[in-house]
């Protein structure tokens, strides 16, 4: 038996029970194709006997009234249809009635419940072998088969139909709903691409120009703070020199970014890439903005003509340029030490590349003395995505010198396969890194 709960109305059945247009077409077309019938006395006998003529117009009505509600009543209206239709068969049927029967079934079967489809399309089955069956044994006659081919007609044709179209219409609803999942993760999957693409650009655009910047903003205070004596004008030239070189070489850096920036119809032009063969200059320029007392010191122990992946050797770069810019503002007189070899002493190509920068910390906490120059962690922040794209480590904080002197110490390990060993591990995070195309590479 059947529960109640087996015959609920379909979550996206309409909640209103106003007919729909085209059910309206339906139940009077019905209606005056049973008419005009019934006009021609075009009905079969009835089963029951002594009954007027006109009765057979009442199931006709009942069945029209529940074909105008066929989408939006069900399963109700298959229970009324129902009844028409044995009291038809019993006043005298009609085809009209007997085809509106018809669409009733299928439209259980394509707008009813999920249960509701099964149980009619199951039950049609049923029936049709049940009633075969029976006529096949009580008959034995020829015309039996035409019954059977009517009864399979009226019951499993429209059942199966409907059947058919909804899975069609639920397979279609199917892709939809997977064509939307899909647009929606790509566009998920753009805005993290543009996401990582601003990352990247802002930590390529502040390592480009924050040393050049920092060695402007020192060398200017340096300069305003200058009292007037037989070498003040000769210390302001020194320092609007090397404010003029920095917003130079500032520029320059600035227009080869930009340049990476272009449309792609200017994409096969060679860019110059920083490489570690340009720390010396690097330094040099350090040496030049700190002017304090403090030497810059790079001790290279990699094994000779080794040369690192393109994306390792420009984060280890970029690295070495951040802590060096950091050493410019914040440290104090004494040697800052730049350090590259193979991490656990490896002297093979396919080790791990260890970037090591050391420089004093100030006796004065910076809170009472004040860094020499603006600065708000970015740099720390790049070095540390550079590296972890990389796959690499990072560590940075103070340490204690075998002297007991307190330095500061930036350390990063990063993978080294070198240029014949492959590259690391992800191609899109070394893109992420930093890379740029081959053919733009060139050694300063």
């Amino acid at each position: 038996m059947t529960t109640a709960a087996a015959w609920a109305v379909p979550a996206h059945a309409p909640r209103t029970l106003r007919p729909h247009p085209e059910d309206v077409l339906i139940a009077l077309a019905g209606t005056a194709c049973g008419l005009l019938l019934w006009a021609l006395d075009l009905n079969s006998r009835p089963l029951l006997g002594g009954l007027p003529g006109w009765l057979t117009l009442v199931p006709l009505a009942v069945m029209s009234l529940a074909a105008a509600l066929r989408r939006t009543g069900q399963p109700y209206v298959l229970y009324v249809a129902l009844l028409a239709q044995a009291a038809d068969m019993l006043a005298g049927s009609l085809l009209a009635t007997t085809v509106l029967f018809t669409d009733m079934l299928y439209a259980a079967v394509l707008y009813g419940s999920a249960r509701l489809s099964k149980a009619v399309l199951y039950g049609s089955v049923a029936v049709t072998v049940v009633l075969s069956a029976v006529m096949a044994v009580v008959l034995h006659q020829r015309e039996v088969l035409l019954l059977i081919a009517a009864c399979a007609g009226v019951l499993l044709v429209p059942t199966t139909t409907g059947e058919m179209i909804r899975n069609h219409r639920a397979q279609a609803a199917a892709e939809r709903l997977r064509a939307e999942q899909t647009a929606l993760l790509a566009e998920l999957d753009r805005k993290q691409a543009i996401d990582a693409e601003r990352a990247r650009m802002a930590r390529e655009l502040h390592d480009v120009v924050a040393n050049h910047l920092s060695a402007i903003a020192i060398h200017s205070t340096a300069a305003l703070s200058l009292h007037e004596g037989p070498h003040g004008a000769e210390a302001s030239r020194d320092a609007l020199g090397v404010i003029r070189e920095n917003s130079v070489q500032g520029l320059a850096e600035m227009r080869r970014l930009i340049g990476l920036l272009r449309s792609a119809a200017d994409a096969d032009e060679p860019a110059a890439t920083p490489s570690l063969d340009g720390l010396d200059a690097l330094l040099e320029r350090a040496r030049t903005m700190a002017g304090d007392g403090r030497t810059f010191v790079l001790s290279d122990r990699r094994p000779p003509g080794h040369r690192p992946a393109a994306p390792v050797e420009l984060a280890a770069y970029r690295i070495v340029q951040e802590a060096v810019t950091n050493a410019v503002k914040h440290a104090a007189p004494g040697p800052v030490t730049v350090e590259l070899r193979h991490a656990d002493g490896r002297a093979a190509p396919a080790g791990q590349l260890r970037v090591r920068v050391t420089s004093p910390l100030p006796r004065t906490p910076p809170a009472a003395e004040g860094p020499r120059a603006p600065g708000a962690g970015a740099g720390l922040v790049g070095m540390r995505e550079r590296v972890e794209l990389l796959r690499g480590s990072l560590s940075t904080g103070p340490v204690t010198a075998p002297g007991g002197a307190r330095l500061w110490e930036v350390d990063a390990v990063l993978p080294d396969p070198g240029e014949e060993g492959g590259q690391p591990q992800d191609p899109r995070q070394l893109q992420q890194a930093g890379t740029v195309p081959d053919q733009g590479r060139r050694d300063v």
